[in-house]
This record gives C-alpha cells, structure tokens and sequence, in this order.
C-alpha cells in the first residue's frame, strides 16, 4: 500500500496537468451560458454557446493531457530511480499515462452533466466505471500475476486504464444522446429569436474562453499537486530520519495515506456530489443577481454539511479500534482513524465552502489559500516527521486543515452576510450524537458480551442503531428540521 500511495503521488500531478481545471471550466461556463429562467426566449443562442464551449473544452483537453501523457510514459523510469527509488514502479508509470487522456475527455464531459443539472449520468458512470476497476483489478491480483509488489502496481495500472476507457466510451454515448434529447434550440424557437446578421456582434465574440476560465485555476492546481506530491515523497523520508527502517517506513505510510485517508474521506462522497452541484447552482444565481437564493443556499450547505459530518466524526471515534480491527487487520490503523475524527466536520466542511466560493467568482482566492496551505504542510512535514514520526505528520494535517477552513469560512462569512446556526448546527448535533454512542454501547453490552461478538455483523449492526439514533436525537432537538430531510431525499435519490 505504501508503494501505491508513493506512486500515485507522482500519477497525481500528471493528472493535475491533464485536466488543467477543465471540469470547473466547464461547469461554470456552461450554467452560465444556460438561461437562467426556463422558457427563456434565448434558448438558440444558448444552445449554440454550449456547443461553442464543449468544442474548445475537448481541444484543450487534448492539448494538456496529451503532454502529460508524453511526460509520465518516457518519464516513468527516472521518475521511479531518482524520485520514487524504486524500478519495479515503472511498468505501472508508463501504462497510468495511457489513462490521461480518457480521464481528461471524461472530466469535461462530467462538468457539462453538472451544468445542465443531470447528474445522475455521471453517477451511473461512476458505478460503472468503479465495477469494471474493481473486476479487474481482482482478476489481475488473483489469477493471472503473481503476489509481488511490482505485479500489484501492475494489476492497478491495469485496472485504471481498462475502466478510464470504458468510462470515456459511456460518457461520450450519453452525451452525444443527451445533446440530441435536450436541444435547447426547438424549432418553434426559431420564431421568437432573431439571428444576428454579420453587422451585428457574432455569437463566437460572445462564446467566454475555456482557455481563460480554466487556466487560472490550473496553474494554482499545479501548484498545489506540485506540493502535495513532494509532500508525500518527504513523508517515508522523515520517518527513516526518526529511526524506521525503509520498509517499516513505507508500511506505516502506506496504512495511513493508503487505508485510512481513503476510509476517512469514503462518506465525504455525499458532500462531493452535494458541493459539485452548488457550482452551477450558485453560478446561475450569481449571473443572474438573485443574491437571496445564494443566501438561502449558503445556509443550508452549512447545516447539511455540519449536521453530516458530526454524525460521521462520532461513529468514528466511538468505533475506531474495531474499524481497525474488523477491516484492516490493523490497531495501528485504528488509532490513526480515532485520531483523525474529531477532524471530520472541519474536513466535510471546507470542501462545501470552497464549492460555494467557487460558484461565486472566488475560485483565485481558494486556490491562493490552498497553496499556501500546501506549502506550509511541505514546511511542517520538514521540521515535525524526522522528530515526531507519523505523528508529526497528523498534527501537520491538524494544522493545515483547520489553517485552510478558518480563511474559506471567514471570507465566504464576509461575501454573503451570512450568519451560522451555531446551536442548530454544531451544539445540538453534538448532543445527538454523543447521546447515540453511548444508548448504543449501552444496549449492546446488554445484548452481547464481547466474548459472544458477532465480529464484522456486530460492528455493522452498532453503527447502523447509532446513525439510526442520531437521526431520531437530531430530529427531537430540532436541529434536523424539514429542509434539511428535504435536502438529504434529494441528495440521495
């Protein structure tokens, strides 16, 4: 796992350059350029100004990916001795580059879905293209290679490529139907619109520039790949200066950045696909001055958000050891999700308030605040790790994170005038859920004794009774009110 983790440092940045901010690009361009009231007498130009969009997004997709591409394939032997100090990383390098291009094809697809408010193709994508890697993946891992280190890596690669195009070939079928089922230029239009003649301004003038919206953003997105790569390249490094030993090393890396992250961020995929649909959301309403809907959104990300996130921070500390335990095999890993917790909520948070900012022109500004918080993370890594070990490492994220989401918080505060629940959002959630841990464990030390436990079943069966008591806690303190249960039956349906 240390191993992959290291590598995907290096295929992370590659990827960075690849998409080079195109999907925000999209996103923001065409909810832009979409009317904002349906019926809009503008729908032709509208239509033709997506098309315009959609077009240059594909040319500068290629034009980057395919430069990542050269970079990592005949990179990927130097990059493995001097960066990685490893050969046996190269095969998988090379065959991740093949990846750039579909994964670059499908992330401005992805941000049309966004834009136009049909996210449900992107999700069954997502399904589809997580089923094949998983497929895959398994029959490389379990049939065909043999169990060493450099087959997995391989098996991986693999397994990414296989899915990313399968991916790029599900995306383009549904846009190319969903482009000719929702032609937003009807005939009857026709009608009511007045083309301009050549003395009047073009429709191409009036097209914005992919180039010019996504760049910005990109060159900030380097930046902070840059960073976080070579912040993970430091991370083994320091822990041999405290003592470890490489493998030792590459192991505890591995469990934390390879295991836990992914666990710790899994429920996050909720506030993902809530905050990717603010964007569009908030960019229609900014475009148009409605800044009362942006008002009335803002608060209702933050109670979302905060009232999620405290429920998944409290089954993690309280369950911790046994997620270690039951899914990892693992008490290291166990502490290191109890430790990370209580900084879920800041976590979740953040992200939901950097889509908002985004949605408002305030993209500059998060992406300053990310390197800046990418390279003070660099700066602690450097001077905590070699005298702390991994731990150093924790108290970096402590820092960055809570760095990062005081200045979001404070500068979405001051944009929108808008003023945070405190008791609604975080007092009574807290109440709820430290209420449902303890009912729980109650119940279950009277049910079972831990030397008759159910293992995994027991485990799934707790935290499915404290989830399901959170939500009847909240609901009785009032801080789950109907907007928020409205809210959550749209996000998951």
């Amino acid at each position: 796992m240390g191993l992959i983790t290291l590598t995907s440092g290096v295929y992370s940045f590659a990827l960075t350059f690849s998409t080079s901010g195109i999907n925000f690009a999209v996103v923001r361009l065409v909810s832009s350029a979409l009317p904002y009231n349906e019926g809009d007498m503008t729908s032709f130009k509208s239509d033709f100004l997506v098309s315009k969009i959609m077009g240059k997004a594909y040319f500068y997709c290629l034009f980057f990916s395919l430069l990542a591409t050269l970079f990592l394939f005949f990179g990927a032997k130097p990059i493995s001795i001097y960066l990685l100090n490893d050969i046996r990383v190269v095969p998988a390098l090379k065959i991740m580059a093949l990846s750039l291009v579909p994964i670059a094809l499908s992330s401005a697809i992805n941000g049309y879905f966004y834009a136009v408010r049909r996210v449900y193709k992107n999700v069954i994508v997502s399904f589809c293209e997580q089923a094949i890697k998983i497929s895959v993946i398994s029959f490389f891992l379990l049939l065909v290679f043999p169990s060493k280190t450099s087959f997995a890596c391989l098996s991986i690669a693999l397994g990414g490529l296989i899915s990313e195009l399968s991916s790029l070939i599900l995306n383009i079928f549904l846009f190319v139907n969903d482009r000719s089922k929702h032609k937003l230029a009807k005939k009857h239009t026709l009608i009511f619109c007045k083309i301009p003649s050549k003395s009047n301004e073009s429709f191409e003038t009036n097209v914005p520039s992919v180039f010019s919206s996504a760049f910005p953003v990109a060159v900030s997105a380097y930046a902070r790949s840059f960073l976080n790569t070579v912040e993970h390249l430091l991370i083994p490094w320091g822990l041999k200066r405290n003592g470890m030993v490489g493998s030792d090393a590459l192991s505890s890396y591995g469990t934390l950045c390879g295991m836990v992250f992914p666990l710790i961020f899994f429920p996050s995929t909720v506030i993902g696909a809530f905050s990717s649909l603010l964007i569009p959301e908030i960019s229609s309403s900014y475009e148009a001055g409605d800044f009362k809907r942006i008002k009335s959104i803002v608060s209702r990300v933050f109670g979302f958000s905060l009232i999620f996130s405290i429920c998944i921070s409290g089954v993690f500390v309280s369950f911790s050891n046994e997620i270690g335990i039951y899914f990892f095999n693992s008490y290291e890993a166990g502490v290191f999700i109890r430790l990370l917790a209580p900084l879920i909520p800041i976590m979740y948070l953040d992200s939901s308030v950097d889509a908002v900012l985004k949605g408002i022109g305030e993209h500059i500004y998060t992406m300053r605040i990310n390197i800046i918080d990418s390279l003070l993370s660099v700066f602690l890594v450097l001077l905590l790790i070699p005298n702390m070990g991994i731990y150093g490492y924790i108290v970096t994220i402590y820092v960055t994170e809570l760095f990062n989401a005081t200045f979001s918080i404070m500068r979405l505060l001051n944009k929108t005038t808008f003023k945070p629940r405190i008791i609604n959002w975080i007092v009574k959630p807290l109440f709820s859920i430290i209420s449902a841990t303890l009912v729980t464990r109650f119940i279950f030390y009277l049910l079972f004794s831990y030397s008759l436990s159910l293992g995994k079943l027991s485990l799934i069966l707790e935290i499915s009774m404290c989830v399901a008591l959170y939500i009847l806690f909240s609901k009785i303190s009032g801080s789950i009110t109907e907007d928020e249960t409205s809210l959550a039956k749209r996000i998951f349906t």
